[in-house]
């Protein structure tokens, strides 16, 4: 499955936040397998929505949605804020 970043927030963010080489190992797992399960790809509530998360580590997730094969990324979010 192909990954895409939504908007340059996202990139700002992952730099800001010193995550540029979690970001890359998550990214290239995702590629291969987005259901790996160190990412724990999972569907947000309310599931109608069809909002994915995908774990950077313990603190920060990254949030999806899918469409014609492709994860758009629209935000990395600190997970217990």
């Amino acid at each position: 499955m192909e990954i895409k970043i939504v908007t340059p927030k996202v990139e700002r963010y992952i730099v800001l936040h010193g995550l540029q080489s979690k970001w890359k190992k998550c990214e290239a797992l995702f590629i291969e397998n987005p259901k790996h399960p160190s990412l724990h790809t999972e569907l947000l509530e309310p599931k109608y929505e069809m909002i994915f998360s995908f774990r950077l580590d313990r603190k920060y997730r990254a949030l999806f949605m899918i469409k014609n094969s492709v994860a758009f990324v629209f935000r990395v979010t600190n997970h217990y804020q």
